[in-house]
């Protein structure tokens, strides 16, 4: 699309997700659930100190969540709610594609914690010191925060002169190329990359990682159960890695055709993803069940006193 002497886009309009305008309620009950799911989890490690060395990659999903959702819920209200201003649009798009990006290069830092703790025990206090692990995690937010900044700064320096509509409910860089008005060439070489380099090979070490793991587990013959149990305390993180990779690779391989279904798996990845996270984390990691146990207890025991 040539720009011409068109004027510049100012505002954007989010065209939403297509037969929802009658679910507002079913959204904001979604949204409310996953906020008090994480909410309650993160209050229970707060609360104990043996949780504190736990990831807290879920609680990423919940700030994902509340990238977009509140905008959906928005233009559920009202067409008003739809609009979105150039720097706003901006602004969602680096926030969206700075959490999820963090979120999986922590992905990938904790599946190589756990191959650690699994394939060498006696070296994981060693290598997984303190200082080590602040560097993986400023390493996470960093990388994160880079690559979110090179998307959003190479979709936001090309003109925008025509439609302001974005077929889509979030600010997503495939649909707002869509209505640039210049070559969109280098952008779509970087989203490639980004999925063929960067993406893939995070889910290539967490596979390594985890076929280590497994060979390391299958090795043995004798009952030594607490091996066996860390093993099981990573079903957790790789139900999470399903729920997470799945639905972007969806999204982002068919990232240039339209199709109903992309919205719909969406909508999967940022509300329902976050929704569920909480509870599989809780119900595979039996410290945080305890916790809750003695956080429930604690509230209990306080209450009565109170009356008494």
């Amino acid at each position: 699309m040539e720009a011409g002497n068109q004027t510049p886009v100012t505002e954007f309009v989010l065209e939403g997700l297509s037969n929802t305008r009658e679910l507002p309620s079913l959204f904001f009950l979604l949204y409310l659930f996953t906020l008090l799911g994480n909410a309650l989890t993160l209050l229970t490690v707060l609360c104990d100190p043996r949780l504190h060395a736990l990831p807290m990659y879920c609680f990423l999903d919940a700030c994902l969540s509340s990238v977009a959702v509140p905008k959906i819920l928005a233009g559920l209200a009202g067409p008003g709610g739809r609009t979105i201003s150039f720097g706003g649009c901006a602004v969602q798009l680096y926030a969206f594609h700075f959490l999820a990006s963090t979120e999986r290069f922590l992905y990938t830092v904790m599946a190589y914690d756990r191959f650690l703790a699994i394939c060498h025990p006696l070296r994981y206090t060693v290598v997984m010191s303190r200082r080590a692990c602040m560097g993986l995690a400023a390493g996470t937010w960093l990388t994160g925060s880079l690559c979110a900044t090179i998307h959003t700064t190479l979709t936001f320096r090309l003109p925008y002169c025509g439609p302001n509509r974005v077929e889509y409910f979030v600010c997503d860089i495939p649909s707002v190329l869509k209505l640039a008005c210049a070559d969109t060439a280098a952008n779509k070489a970087v989203i490639l990359a980004n999925i063929g380099v960067v993406a893939a090979g995070c889910f290539l070490l967490i596979c390594i990682s985890y076929a280590y793991i497994a060979s390391a587990v299958l090795k043995i013959h004798t009952a030594q159960g607490r091996l066996r149990a860390q093993f099981s305390t990573c079903s957790a993180h790789l139900s999470l890695l399903l729920l997470f990779y799945a639905p972007l690779l969806f999204v982002y391989v068919r990232s240039y055709s339209s199709h109903v279904s992309d919205g719909a798996v969406s909508v999967f990845y940022t509300m329902f993803t976050p929704l569920l996270n909480p509870f599989i984390y809780t119900l595979r990691n039996k410290e945080m069940k305890k916790a809750l146990r003695r956080l429930a207890y604690g509230s209990a025991l306080s209450q009565n006193g109170t009356k008494s």
